[in-house]
């Protein structure tokens, strides 16, 4: 009994932090969300289960929680995400619920064929289904763990070489004299990443203003523009650099990216995004339970694992893990070289004798 209201519990206490935090209304976004909660709890103790032999009836389970967390997964969440991505843009207000499932069905394209280079060996199984969640899952963990790897060393390490001043100690209680949302924002915008959108903003800002300032010219002035600031700058640019570059045709793709990404955030920052980002949440959560499943599979003893590998299907394990180190050693050595840069690119400290 224990065991069987501890993914409830905790799928009710999860949903209220979560929900309350991010200030989430939509209902389904708050039933997806423990749904995905309530069972990804529940095949870990599945393995907890297998382990200490409880229950008689670990197979069915193991086959419920699984075809569940997949439909959630694979169906559920991914249209929801885009339902609500849809609704944060006035133009498909109308038609949102076709729109959602045209990303749908994009988002069920590429899954699918995701799944092309990697070795599947049945086909059209639930190996299919778990093959390619398990590669989607597992690529996330090797990245977040390599990045953890490297940057959780680097952060506790930072508190003993970096040499503390008296200065140091003014500017920390001048701060304390600002509210939290000011040292917030300044903290920020010291940051490479607080950098680079900084530097966005000014360019997305003087862009727009640009084009408010010309569309008023040709107004008063009764002309039609010409070239727009895109073409102008690559016009620029080419003459430069002397190059053979066809402006015309490049400008009109690169003018669309550019209006493509201002109305991208602008319909993210809304305040509607909240329920996206709880479905995203939803959604890498039950991708690194079932990549766990299948990595932790390997490590469990050979007597405890038979039901779990009747139940997975015919999938290469082995594979799993090779691909876990392959992505885990990329993303370590590129948080290394990015931390690296950062660290050149902020203002050395020296204690002065």
């Amino acid at each position: 009994m224990l065991g069987r209201g501890f993914p409830i519990k905790m799928s009710f206490l999860m949903d209220a932090v979560i929900m309350f935090t991010l200030q989430v209304r939509q209902y389904v976004v708050q039933v997806v969300f423990s749904i995905t909660f309530a069972f990804s709890c529940t095949m870990f103790e599945l393995i907890i289960f297998e382990i200490l032999g409880a229950l008689e009836t670990r197979y069915f389970h193991w086959k419920f929680n699984l075809y569940v967390i997949l439909l959630v997964l694979i169906f559920v969440v991914p249209f929801y995400i885009g339902y609500f991505v849809v609704s944060n843009i006035r133009l498909l207000q109308r038609q949102k619920l076709l729109f959602a499932c045209v990303v749908w069905f994009t988002f069920m394209y590429f899954f699918w064929k995701l799944g092309d280079p990697f070795p599947i060996l049945s086909i059209l199984s639930i190996e299919q289904l778990i093959s390619r969640v398990g590669v989607i899952g597992v690529t996330l963990m090797a990245l977040l763990s390599g990045f953890g790897a490297v940057n959780c060393p680097y952060t506790y390490m930072s508190y003993f070489l970096r040499n503390v001043t008296e200065s140091d100690i003014l500017v920390l209680e001048r701060r304390l004299l600002q509210t939290m949302d000011m040292i917030e924002r300044i903290e920020y915008s010291k940051t490479f990443q607080g950098k680079y959108f900084n530097f966005l903003g000014y360019f997305f800002s003087i862009y727009c203003v640009w084009k408010i300032f010309m569309a008023t010219i040709n107004i008063v002035f009764d002309r039609v523009g010409k070239t727009d600031p895109v073409t102008r700058g690559i016009e620029i640019t080419v003459n430069y650099l002397g190059i053979q570059f066809d402006v015309k045709f490049w400008s009109q793709h690169i003018s669309f990216i550019l209006v493509g990404i201002i109305i991208f955030f602008y319909a993210i920052s809304s305040s509607k995004s909240s329920n996206v980002i709880v479905l995203v949440l939803a959604q890498i959560m039950g991708m690194y339970i079932v990549s766990s499943v299948l990595l932790m599979r390997m490590s469990m003893p050979r007597e405890y694992r038979s039901i779990v590998t009747e139940v997975l299907g015919e999938l290469q394990f082995n594979f799993y893990h090779r691909w876990f180190d392959v992505i885990f050693l990329v993303s370590a050595l590129s948080s290394i070289l990015f931390l690296y840069l950062a660290h050149k690119q902020a203002p050395e400290k020296h204690v002065t004798p």
